[in-house]
């Protein structure tokens, strides 16, 4: 097909009247040409076609005009295989945007014609490209009789695998027929993993012949590299979780008995690809690491098992004496990756390690006081590491590294380094008083370290809180030091001198201003007049930050003054700014919680929380809020307890649907919503399924702790 045909009508088509993900489409011309032409630009001109017509898997209007277009093109021999993929993606795509449902797959599946006799191309790389496309018309008239008649001829194992996994998505029993005479060990590898990857989507039994099959197929990354089909990459992993899923006492026997295998696999190649999974698994079920841990431990000398069983905890206990092996090793980098994982599975074994390499351990330190530890709790003190940690702060305490003004620490490792030792102190609170003398030394470079001083010199003697006293009263200036010093002698006027300032300054410091005092209460009363002046400057209310700030500000006039008739309006503004606007809806779910405090006085709101109920993610918050506010008489418990519920089971806010249900407690549950409740609390699917990835499972444990509490608080 000469390229005039391939483009003929491509500029008189009105591109102006379609668009794509950037608005107008009438760019289109100019990249199907460049594609077409194939010269230095087409590559260029594909990514750009990729971004406009299928944007991160949307399609739109144009989408379904350039399908002719990129059709003649494949049929022409011109950039078959990536005009192929890309018509694939727009038949794939179940996201459309501004364009009728299906049309886009439709506009694809018109294509047939010309996309047909491409299952028959003499490359390899084709045939395999045009399998994958015409499966993804879901197309039963054309596509399903070709690509059933190319699988019966074709010799090639990467391309019958793709024809296979087309097949299962143009008919599904049809292809598992086929599928099970194809999971024997002579059956090439990349055919077999599509029959296993056919039965899974089947959802047919779990054999030994799947068992077989798949331990037959490890390393199996690089079989699944093979073809197109993106849901086959990490093929070990995919089958696992897609096991898991399932949720059956049979499922999951079969997903972690494979891994099991494949863990105490001689070959490491294998044994990485096992971990990879296995860290899906412990992610997804309850009861996975107690089956799993006795093959991790092993080898917990590679990153991938130290970090796994780091993430799991207490309950990767029994790996604790290779951890700790591996952590007095002189090699700095494998140690600390060990002693990071020590430190979250047994941390009393690992302060002593921690604190003889104080300083070459960046990893287990982070461990140690960094994000992982509010998940862990308060890391155990121990004399060894105590003495350690005094030493390098005094060492950092006598240096005077350029650097930021108001740190003094010269690199973002250095006030890491520091932070990490400040918090240690603080979590040990008064058994770490020594320590006093290195906080003051360090606080006027590095303020965070006042909240340690406050922690450590609570209990103290006189001598002790009067150093802590003035050191923090030469910092006071400096709200944060202002707060802590309040904490320790209750000396207001530096806080409000401080918090005044603040108060003056822009959305964020007006907001921490307001946070400092509110719980003060009509102790602040001098404060009320700057706060209203902050509530009333005018800025550009349209923006988070600022809705922010007034939500700070108003809860903390309340507080203050007990006057609801200015605070009211402010919090109905935070909702009203939230309606149709999703990136308002973290603080209108904040504000519902908040309101709680101005109890009865916050009934004109009752309307405003009645309608976050039907979003799983505000849900609980307003739960919350109409509990302290609405009147009692006219709450529809049940209700209430719905709402709440459906966000526990969408994970849409789990903690704040924990939170309330215990306010509920379980007497407003109908029968039916408490066998929902039970399943939750004692199922082995995991609930926090998204998050930071080191605390997930610490985090779904805790939450089940709490949904048991439940039950156990109404026993």
């Amino acid at each position: 097909m000469e390229l005039l045909t391939v483009l003929a009508g491509l500029d008189a088509h009105p591109w102006v009247t379609v668009n794509h993900a950037y608005g107008s489409a009438e760019d289109l011309p100019e990249l199907l040409r460049a594609f077409a032409e194939g010269g230095e630009d087409a590559e260029e001109a594909l990514d750009e076609l990729y971004g406009s017509i299928v944007h991160q898997g949307t399609v739109y209007a144009a989408s379904a005009d350039a399908a002719p277009y990129l059709a003649r093109i494949a049929a022409s021999g011109r950039q078959t295989v990536d005009a192929l993929r890309l018509l694939g993606c727009l038949a794939a795509s179940e996201d459309e945007h501004d364009v009728e449902p299906g049309a886009v797959r439709a506009a694809v599946t018109a294509q047939l014609p010309l996309l047909v006799p491409l299952l028959a191309d003499e490359d390899a790389a084709v045939r395999q490209a045009a399998g994958w496309t015409a499966g993804h018309t879901r197309d039963a008239g054309t596509a399903l009789p070709a690509v059933r008649a190319r699988l019966a001829a074709e010799t090639e194992p990467a391309v019958r695998a793709e024809l296979l996994t087309a097949y299962g998505r143009l008919d599904l029993a049809g292809a598992v027929a086929e599928a099970r005479a194809l999971l024997g060990p002579h059956t090439p590898a990349p055919l077999r993993l599509a029959a296993v990857f056919t039965a899974l989507d089947a959802r047919e039994p779990w054999l030994a012949a799947h068992h077989d099959a798949v331990l037959g197929l490890l390393p199996a990354r690089e079989t699944a590299r093979s073809g197109h089909a993106d849901e086959h990459r990490e093929p070990l992993r995919r089958i696992v979780g897609t096991l898991l899923e399932r949720d059956t006492d049979a499922d999951r026997e079969s997903a972690l008995a494979l891994l099991d295998a494949a863990l105490r696999d001689e070959r490491p190649e294998v044994r990485a690809e096992a971990l990879w999974a296995a860290d899906r698994a412990c992610t997804l079920s309850r009861s996975a690491p107690q089956r799993l841990i006795p093959a991790i431990a092993p080898l917990a000398a590679d990153w991938a098992a130290a970090q796994l069983l780091g993430k799991l905890g207490p309950a990767a206990a029994e790996a604790a004496p290779v951890l700790a092996e591996l952590a007095a090793q002189p090699d700095d980098e494998a140690a600390d990756q060990a002693l990071a994982a020590l430190v979250l599975v047994a941390p009393r074994a690992a302060a002593p390690l921690l604190a003889r390499a104080l300083g070459r351990r960046p990893r287990a330190m982070q461990c140690a006081t960094g994000s992982h530890a509010p998940a862990r709790g308060p890391f155990p003190f121990d004399a060894e590491l105590f003495a350690a940690v005094r030493a390098r702060l005094a060492a950092k305490a006598a240096e005077r590294p350029e650097g930021c003004e108001d740190c003094g620490c010269s690199t973002t490792e250095d006030h890491n380094d520091t932070a990490g030792l400040v918090h240690l102190l603080r979590q040990w609170g008064p058994q770490a008083v020594e320590a006093l003398p290195e906080l003051c030394a360090v606080l006027p470079r590095f303020q965070y370290a006042a909240t340690a001083i406050t922690a450590v010199a609570a209990d103290s003697g006189p001598a002790q809180r009067e150093q802590a006293a003035t050191a923090l009263r030469a910092g006071a200036g400096k709200l944060f030091v202002a707060r802590a010093l309040h904490e320790l002698t209750g000396d207001t006027g530096p806080l409000f001198a401080a918090a005044e300032a603040a108060l003056a300054t822009g959305a964020r410091g007006a907001a921490e201003g307001a946070l400092a005092v509110a719980d003060l209460g009509p102790a602040a009363a001098r404060l009320a007049p700057a706060l209203r002046t902050a509530l009333g400057r005018t800025t550009d209310r349209d923006t988070t930050p600022d809705v922010d700030t007034d939500l700070a500000l108003a809860l903390a006039l309340w507080r203050i003054t007990g006057e609801a008739a200015e605070v009211l309006p402010v919090l109905a503004s935070v909702f009203d700014n939230s309606e149709g606007r999703r990136w308002f809806h973290r603080t209108a779910a904040r504000a519902a919680r908040e309101i709680a405090v101005l109890g009865p006085a916050g009934r004109p709101l009752t309307a405003r929380l009645e309608a976050l109920l039907d979003d799983p993610a505000q849900a609980p918050s307003a739960v919350l809020g109409l509990l302290a506010v609405a009147d009692p008489a006219g709450l529809d418990r049940a209700r209430l307890a719905e709402a709440a519920l459906h966000a526990a089971e969408t994970r849409a806010d789990l903690k704040g649907a924990c939170d309330a249900l215990r306010a509920l407690g379980t007497a407003a549950l109908t029968p039916q919503q408490h066998e929902r409740l039970t399943a939750l609390a004692t199922g082995d699917r995991r609930l926090v399924v998204s998050g930071f990835d080191h605390a997930m499972i610490r985090e779904d444990e805790q939450l089940r702790a709490a949904l048991v509490s439940i039950f156990d608080r109404a026993g």
